[in-house]
C-alpha cells in the first residue's frame, strides 16, 4: 500500500500533486492542507475527488470530517488533536475509511478499539511537511511496533509515514509495516511520476 499526502510547493499546487501522483499509479491520496479555510478546504476537496474518480482511487480527506462527509469522500484521516475515531464513525457511518496518527502501541490499542481500519504511524525521521512532531521512530521503533502488535494479535495496516525516501523503502518494508506513505520525496524529484512509479514497484515487491 502506497499512499500519497497532498503537498503544495512552489511548483506544485496541491491539486497538481495530486493528478502526478495518479498519473505515477498511486490509488490512495490523502488531502492534507493544514492551513486551509473550511471553504477552500471544501473547492479543493471537490476537486481533488473528481479527479480520484477518473483514476479510481481512493481519496480521503485530513482532519475534516465534515468536509469528508458533505463531498462523500471514501474516509477521513484524524490526527491525534482531531476528532474522536468513534465520533467520526457516527458521523461518516460504518463504510468509511476512517486512519488514525500513532506514535506509541498505546495509541495503535487506543484506535484498534475505537474501530479504526488503518494505523498512520511514524514519524520515520524529521519532516519538515508536519509541524508539532511527536518522537522520531525509525527502523527500531516500526520493528517493536509491530512485534507488539503481533503479540496482541492486532491486524490493522500499519503504513509508516515522516519523511520516507525511495532508499529507505526495503528497509522499512522489512519491519513487517503494510505499506508507506510519501509526499515531498515525489515532488522533490525531476520527474514526479515516474519517481512514484518507482516507489510503487519497490513497495509491491514486499508483500507480507
Amino acid at each position: 500500500m502506497v499512499q500519497f499526502i497532498s503537498h503544495y510547493t512552489e511548483k506544485y499546487s496541491y491539486l497538481d500533486s495530486i493528478q502526478l501522483a495518479l498519473e505515477g499509479e498511486c490509488r490512495w491520496i490523502q488531502l492534507r492542507m493544514k492551513d486551509a479555510s473550511d471553504i477552500e478546504l471544501l473547492e479543493t476537496a471537490q476537486q481533488a475527488f473528481a479527479l480520484c474518480k477518473q483514476y479510481n482511487a481512493t481519496f480521503i480527506v485530513d482532519d475534516n470530517v465534515l468536509v469528508a462527509k458533505e463531498i462523500g469522500a471514501h474516509g477521513v484521516h484524524l490526527g491525534k488533536n482531531d476528532m474522536p475515531i468513534n465520533e467520526a464513525r457516527k458521523i461518516l457511518g460504518p463504510n468509511a475509511i476512517i486512519g488514525g496518527t500513532a506514535n506509541t502501541f498505546e495509541d495503535i490499542c487506543t484506535h484498534v478499539a475505537s474501530g479504526a481500519n488503518y494505523i498512520g504511524c511514524g514519524p520515520f525521521r524529521f519532516t519538515s511537511t508536519k509541524k508539532n512532531l511527536s518522537p522520531i521512530l525509525g527502523l527500531e521503533g516500526y520493528n517493536d511496533l509491530i512485534s507488539a502488535c503481533k503479540k496482541a494479535n492486532f491486524t490493522l495496516p500499519i503504513v509508516a509515514i515522516g519523511g520516507i525516501t525511495i532508499d529507505d523503502i526495503p528497509s522499512i518494508m522489512g519491519t513487517g509495516v503494510s505499506g508507506i506513505a510519501i509526499s515531498s520525496e515525489v515532488l522533490r524529484a525531476e520527474n514526479p511520476v515516474e519517481k512514484m512509479q518507482q516507489i510503487i514497484k519497490q513497495v509491491n515487491t514486499w508483500k507480507h
